[in-house]
């Protein structure tokens, strides 16, 4: 097990996905009129890239041509102090492709709003995590 100059143990590229795989809201981070913005989002990993669906006239608007983003997912338990998070950086895309979206529709993506105009997928170019574990914990095998 890695761990990084801070004591938290260093995830790995399958680990970091498959955590992320594994949760349904996270935080998207882009520009929007120059200036930064982060904004909670549902989504879902789909093969190698994060699929969120938005309205259109969205601040998410901001991220469909071709834009570098940010995107944040973690998982914290306050109580024991431990958690993971994990970032990805990548290309913010509208999906268009017909196929494309036929695949993405059939897909069990959360709908906690009303976004349906709308089909973003962001590329996992760059993927990162670090994991705290609470004291005397151990790191399960999986």
């Amino acid at each position: 097990m890695e761990l990084d100059r801070n004591g938290l143990e260093v995830l790995d590229r399958a680990e970091c996905l498959r955590l992320v795989a594994a949760s349904t809201l996270g935080r998207l981070a882009l520009s929007s009129g120059a200036l930064p913005l982060i904004l909670p989002v549902n989504f879902l990993l789909d093969r190698d890239r994060i699929i969120v669906r938005t309205s259109p006239g969205s601040k998410l608007d901001a991220a469909v041509a071709n834009a570098v983003v940010a995107f944040e997912v973690d998982d914290i338990d306050a109580l024991s102090h431990s958690g993971w998070s994990v970032s990805i950086t990548g290309l913010a895309r509208e999906v268009t492709d017909p196929a494309d979206v036929a695949h993405i529709a059939a897909l069990p993506l959360a709908h906690w709003s009303h976004a349906d105009g709308h089909v973003i997928a962001i590329s996992t170019d760059l993927v990162s995590g670090r994991r705290l574990l609470a004291a005397g914990q151990t790191r399960s095998a999986s």
